[in-house]
């Protein structure tokens, strides 16, 4: 019997912390709006001609790595989870309204999770990283990035728009 040439278990184990470092370091800005197929509605938004400074200097440093950065918060870590009033989910870099809260459900993944966006909110693209072809989506104003879209959500849609509630202000109805 001769020597696999494919990887050992123990070297892919050993090696897979190193690999998600190197991703995570890799992370660079939204470079251009032509990376995010979205409605041309907001192309000539102020938002999109926001500087990387400007960026940093409005937004939380959570806020700025998830929302510039692509980065991920903690699940269950958002306050968002718990929240129940009637009202609509907004970018917190821009304000624009991405979900109403009716479309909001309990997904147990530990971050907001929603079945609908709001009509010509959001724009997506493909994602590449960690090992897997993923739907990110962002805001449609000021490409911020919001999260990932799935397939296993509720009826009617069958979606489910996992959101980094550090990228979401909540505005309650009047």
């Amino acid at each position: 019997m001769t020597k696999s040439s494919f990887p050992t278990r123990r070297f892919l184990l050993a090696s897979a912390p190193l690999l998600m470092l190197g991703a995570a370091i890799s992370k660079k800005p939204i470079a251009s709006a032509g990376e995010v197929s979205a409605s041309d509605q907001f192309s000539d938004s102020q938002w999109r001609r926001l500087s990387d400074e400007a960026w940093r200097s409005r937004l939380s440093p959570a806020a700025y790595n998830v929302l510039r950065r692509e980065g991920t918060e903690r699940p269950f870590t958002s306050p968002l989870n718990d929240e129940k009033r009637e009202g609509v989910f907004a970018c917190a870099g821009c304000q624009l309204p991405l979900f109403e809260s009716r479309t909001k459900y309990y997904s147990g993944t530990g971050w907001p999770s929603f079945f609908d966006v709001i009509d010509g909110a959001v724009g997506t693209k493909i994602d590449r990283r960690l090992w897997m072809v993923r739907t990110e989506y962002h805001c449609a104003r000021c490409l911020g990035h919001q999260g990932h879209v799935f397939s296993d959500g509720p009826a009617p849609t069958g979606l489910r728009y996992c959101n980094n509630g550090v990228a979401l202000t909540f505005i309650p109805a009047e």
